[in-house]
């Protein structure tokens, strides 16, 4: 789920967040034990937290790059460091499946998407498949990207905001402050999006994987989704069951999480069917930050649809 990435400059005044081997990122809680430990259980919420709470908290997310965090199984010692946490970011909206499987104190987490809860969606059908180490998993029930309705990853971001004002609260104006520019940021980015949804008009689509459903009823994208992944060639049944789904839904473009290979690129544009890159960020990226992947998105976009 990789692109490159350029950082837009209204956010250049922000102190970046060292990437890091998430491997690693237990044991900074013990590296930096005078300062407030937060949890974050996919990068996003991490991003907004280091941003907003700067060099005044430990934030933490130590899901490794390997995995996607929606289906990550935490190890014992990364549990209990969740427990001991002062703060616990969730994204919600079933995101965290391995939550539901231990007790976490209920008085440290933030749900950030409850605010929106009402406006889930839920997915049908019980295929499964696996990629990464994590084994297999189902995309059914609800969906869980939140975040790529830009609009209601503002109010994530506005939850973070709320709970590290509570966590320090010495910090309350600069959190606002650093609030208000990641506000900004992706307010931009959400008008660039509803511009390129009105044109495409309706278009049919087609993506890699069942992840888009909030990008696309935010902008008004005509989406079905495939089980592919970037790095796999399609099969000869893969590329019967999309000849299938474009009988009815006669897409042009597919949308892919990552960077796809080049022969699945050949092989599409074969049947008249272009590729274009929307990585959601739901882990840390190769290169550059949660601002700068949603830019070179919105810019892939753009330059796809004219």
């Amino acid at each position: 789920m990789k692109v490159h990435h350029t950082i837009l400059s209204i956010i250049g005044t922000l102190t970046l967040a060292s990437c890091g081997d998430p491997g690693k990122e237990t044991a900074r809680q013990s590296e930096h034990p005078d300062k407030p430990q937060v949890y974050a259980t996919n990068y996003p919420l991490k991003w907004f937290a280091d941003k907003m709470a700067g060099s005044a908290a430990n934030v933490v997310y130590p899901a490794p790059p390997d995995e996607d965090p929606a289906f990550w199984k935490p190890a014992d010692d990364v549990v209990a460091a969740f427990q001991e946490a002062d703060l616990i970011l969730m994204n919600g909206a079933t995101y965290s499946k391995w939550a539901d499987k231990v007790t976490l104190p209920s008085s440290k987490i933030v749900d950030t998407s409850a605010g929106f809860a009402p406006n889930f969606i839920v997915t049908q059908g019980e295929v499964t498949h696996s990629h990464g180490p994590g084994g297999a998993h189902s995309h059914s029930g609800t969906a869980f990207t939140t975040w790529l309705d830009l609009q209601q990853g503002i109010q994530q971001a506005a939850a973070v905001r709320d709970a590290l004002q509570k966590l320090i609260p010495a910090q309350k104006d600069q959190i606002t402050e650093r609030f208000n520019e990641i506000k900004a940021t992706l307010e931009s980015l959400d008008q660039r999006l509803l511009a390129v949804g009105k044109r495409i008009n309706n278009a049919p689509i087609v993506a890699s994987h069942p992840i888009y459903q909030y990008l696309a009823r935010r902008y008004g994208i005509n989406l079905k989704p495939m089980l592919w992944e970037p790095e796999v060639v399609p099969d000869d049944k893969a590329m019967t069951d999309l000849q299938t789904l474009i009988a009815t839904h006669p897409a042009k473009w597919m949308i892919w999480e990552g960077e796809p290979a080049a022969e699945s690129v050949a092989k599409l544009k074969a049947i008249g069917i272009e590729s274009v890159v929307f990585d959601p960020c739901g882990n840390t990226p190769d290169s550059g930050d949660f601002i700068s992947v949603l830019t070179s998105d919105v810019e892939n976009l753009e330059k796809a649809f004219p």
